[in-house]
């Protein structure tokens, strides 16, 4: 909050007049797509064993996930009742 309100008074000097909402949407839009620029830059192509690793964890993790539901399923129906 604090940061928005040091940029629109800095706008405001550079400017003089009071920023609209369409000029500070599109500072904070340059500002987003410049961060994700450098995110872009600092990434790598993983190798084939990371993207094995990534592959089985993610498997693992959907696995687990779907037998929760299942279990989760099946003791709504053993509760209630067939």
């Amino acid at each position: 909050m604090e940061n928005e309100q040091n940029q629109q008074n800095q706008f405001t000097q550079i400017e003089g007049t009071k920023p609209s909402k369409f000029g500070f949407l599109s500072t904070k839009l340059k500002s987003f797509l410049r961060e994700c620029f450098r995110v872009l830059q600092l990434t790598k192509k993983p190798t084939k064993e990371e993207f094995k690793i990534i592959i089985k964890v993610s498997l693992i993790g959907i696995a687990i996930i779907g037998l929760i539901g299942f279990m989760v399923q099946l003791l709504s129906y053993l509760v209630k009742g067939f």
